[in-house]
């Protein structure tokens, strides 16, 4: 786990070296650097030492000095894949590196080399034959890699911070994204909060020529449901078994480190199984596990996680803390993260990432399960939704959530009212919206109070939109490849990746497999969502390996109490000319946090999203980046 910076064209080698200084904590155990005036082409790495310790600095060359890589990510079929090109003639000069297999691999396979890897990455290649740089990114996104083409030069690198410190990058501050950002809560790619700085899409890659400096965007992979409609329920027992021998391949794959590792455990059925399956293969006596517990007992999980402990016998490591006193680290962390997140479990995500840093420096994670075999409470909704729509005219339905607003309004984790109130503004738009929505910090009417010119609420789910066009099958199907291509790559993983990387650890996302993800693209939902129970198959596959509690166990989620704190928190302080600029009005947003401090309004997501865009806003965009 590594992080990345480069750029083709102007740009001075001080440049590169403040590009690879903002990005130091994804990698503490050194830097590199390769520069050539002729070609203008500029190549930066810093390292954190997971595999192959000693051979691992980069940049890294082949033999002949023609192909060189800076890479982040882990590539866990690279055993399989370095027998191949040995069978092809390569030879190595490390004996496990994964970034020498792709350095050999780009000789062989050239740009079809990321269909052939099985694990997260993002690279760039220097091809000096072909005079081009080669960018690639996993086929979830577990690793950021953004790019920015101005007329003077070709920039990129791990996180936006990093394509900024270029001074050909102006940072002026995007008006759509922004939009964008409050209407999803998140930033969905290719979109960064900067015009001219884009996120390459998860699955894609991008092939840059040097001389012309032109450039080409290609999808190798997208996530797509195909249903295998032969399969049965008559099935489910055989499906079950094939289910838990491709869990326990995609656990053992990433156990390989040459560095202490590790595992989170919450005690719910993911993070579970992740244990389960390493469990399969180690000893439980070797394996260390990691949990946050909170004094708050409505929000606190580690009893479960330390009762699963102690059946597998871990070595269990444990800390509980006082979220009141927990959250004086939220304006810190919001403040540091590369692009503005809505999503309030960062700071229990980042906790737990610190505290696990102090053991390990690798942890495997349970992310991808809920999106692969419908985890979330949306899959419950959908049925009911569908009938409501159906059958409610939309003058009561008006009626309905009006007296919605009257419920009395608890701060509790996704409290009975809360659920109400969003489904039911979900169901004030068109069926292809729902999802969208349903996670909205500020639906697209509200869009429209916020921003002068406000986009359509066609333009601000224009992906969503696109996607749900392009499958005609049932909400269930729709629903998995929403949550799948935009909720995952841009939200979770983005969260995840950011906390661990703040504290320079390595997090592996076991669900995310290939083979496992093959697998699940094949299942019919019948298998995944069945009369309102979720992750059927999954429970049935490991029922054998987990006790009867962790299977009954309600979805909890890793939540914190931001209703209750943002009534005590101020509104944040934003720059005037900032946000005149991008046509944002903060009189409404200040008047929405007035009305969430009394009470008469339950805004948390629309003020959590506001609070992680603010340290975004403190200065005019024109002179973000000599601050």
């Amino acid at each position: 786990m590594c992080g990345l910076a480069g750029f083709v064209g102007e740009g001075s080698h001080s440049t590169l070296r403040a590009m690879v200084a903002s990005i130091s904590h994804r990698g503490p155990d050194g830097e590199g650097y390769w520069s050539n005036d002729e070609s203008r082409v500029h190549l930066g790495h810093r390292l954190l030492a997971v595999l192959d310790i000693e051979g691992g600095a980069q940049p890294m060359w082949d033999a002949a000095g023609d192909v060189g890589i800076v890479f982040n990510g882990e590539i866990y079929n690279h055993a399989e894949l370095r027998s191949e090109l040995e069978a092809n003639g390569c030879r190595f000069r490390s004996s496990h590196s994964d970034t020498e297999v792709l350095v050999h691999g780009y000789k062989i396979w050239g740009s079809q080399l990321p269909l052939r890897l099985n694990g997260m990455f993002a690279f760039a290649i220097l091809d000096r034959r072909a005079k081009q740089v080669f960018l690639a990114r996993d086929r979830f996104g577990e690793k950021p890699l953004y790019y920015a083409a101005t007329p003077r030069s070709f920039v990129f690198g791990s996180e936006v911070t990093a394509v900024r410190k270029h001074p050909a990058v102006s940072g002026e501050l995007s008006p759509r994204a922004v939009q964008k950002y409050l209407a999803w809560g998140f930033l969905p790619a290719p979109h960064s909060l900067y015009s001219d700085i884009k996120k390459l899409p998860a699955g894609c890659s991008l092939t840059l020529d040097i001389e012309s400096r032109c450039f080409d965007v290609a999808s190798y992979w997208r996530f797509r449901l195909e249903p295998d409609n032969d399969l049965k329920l008559s099935d489910e027992p055989r499906l079950a078994d094939e289910l838990r021998d491709l869990l326990q391949q995609a656990v053992q794959r990433r156990l390989i480190s040459d560095v202490p590792l590790g595992l989170f455990l919450s005690g719910g059925i993911d993070s579970s199984t992740v244990l389960a399956g390493a469990a399969q293969g180690l000893a439980s006596e070797s394996l260390k596990t990691f949990t946050i517990g909170f004094t708050d007992p409505s929000f606190d999980e580690s009893g479960f996680a330390r009762a699963l402990a102690a059946a597998f016998g871990t070595q269990h490591h444990e800390e509980i803390l006082d979220l009141d006193r927990a959250r004086t680290l939220m304006p810190q962390i919001l403040g540091n993260l590369d692009e503005p997140l809505g999503d309030p479990s960062i700071l229990p995500t980042y906790l737990l990432s610190r505290f696990a840093r102090r053991h390990v420096t690798v942890a495997l994670s349970g992310d991808g399960g809920d999106e692969l075999f419908a985890g979330y409470d949306p899959f419950k909704a959908l049925n009911p939704a569908r009938i409501y729509s159906s059958l409610v005219p939309r003058g009561v339905h008006r009626g309905l959530r009006r007296l919605a607003d009257l419920l009395p309004r608890s701060t509790s984790n996704m409290s009975l009212d809360f659920k109400v109130r969003r489904a039911l503004l979900g169901l004030s738009w068109p069926q292809a919206m729902w999802n969208p929505i349903w996670l909205s910090p500020a639906d697209p009417e509200l869009i429209g109070e916020i921003f002068e010119s406000p986009l359509s609420a066609e333009e601000l789910y224009e992906e969503a939109l696109d996607l749900w066009a392009a499958n005609d099958t049932d909400l269930v199907d729709r629903t998995l490849e929403f949550y799948t291509n935009f909720y995952l790559p841009d939200n979770i993983l983005t969260k995840v990746d950011r906390a661990a990387m703040l504290n320079s650890l390595e997090s592996r996302a076991v669900f995310l497999d290939n083979d496992l993800v093959e697998f699940c693209r094949k299942l019919p939902n019948t298998f995944k969502f069945r009369h309102g129970e979720r992750k059927v198959l999954l429970r049935r596959a490991v029922a054998g390996w987990l006790p009867p509690e962790v299977l009954a166990r309600r979805k909890k989620g890793f939540g914190i109490p931001v209703s209750r704190w943002l009534r005590e928190w101020p509104a944040p302080t934003v720059n005037g000319a900032a946000t005149c600029k991008i046509g944002l009005d903060a009189a409404v947003l200040d008047d929405r946090w007035a009305s969430h401090k009394r009470g008469e309004q339950d805004n948390r997501l629309l003020l959590f999203a506001w609070a992680s865009l603010a340290p975004h806003l403190v200065a005019p965009p024109a002179l973000a980046d000599a601050a």
